[in-house]
């Protein structure tokens, strides 16, 4: 199979449907002042790049970048559609996320994700990755219901780095 991974800026039916279901998965993983995924509204701003990963025609992976401040970024969105996890199209995301922040300079990258046995998954997916485990960034504040990572981005990456934008499997 393979993903092509494309910049959203328009919402459609199907991106409003696989967002819901982003925010209905996690409905019971934490209580709602600690869940923080972003609505699809939101993942439209001029200050985050949200990207779609299609397969067969299907959304199967979505994921995105929010600015922090300037040079760091937050990762948001992340969602590998659950039949078509186990593949590899959410490393694939998130290696386009991180091509795409090094290609444009940011120096790091961000994200907060739940502490429930539902995201063990991402988190060891985000380790294997590189960031590593920290304080609360932004406006974020401490809360026993989310932990924060974050990875410092060489400045070459993006020249040594291949492409993910299509994966073969």
């Amino acid at each position: 199979m393979t993903i092509v991974i494309e910049r959203v800026t328009v919402a459609t039916p199907e991106i409003a449907a696989f967002i819901a279901a982003h925010h209905s998965e996690m409905d019971g993983t934490a209580p709602p002042e600690s869940q923080h995924a972003l609505p699809l509204d939101r993942l439209l701003t001029p200050r985050v790049r949200f990207f779609t990963g299609i397969v067969d025609g299907r959304i199967a992976a979505t994921g995105a970048l929010a600015v922090v401040a300037d040079g760091h970024e937050e990762l948001k969105s992340m969602r590998t559609d659950p039949t078509f996890r186990g593949r590899g199209f959410g490393r694939t995301m998130l290696g386009h996320l991180l091509d795409d922040a090094a290609a444009r300079g940011i120096g790091r990258l961000s994200l907060e994700t739940g502490k429930d046995p539902f995201f063990a998954p991402a988190l060891a997916m985000y380790t294997a990755a590189g960031f590593r485990e920290g304080p609360p960034f932004g406006s974020y504040l401490p809360d026993p219901h989310s932990a924060f990572l974050t990875m410092l981005l060489p400045a070459s990456s993006a020249a040594t780095t291949p492409p993910h934008a299509i994966m073969n499997g």
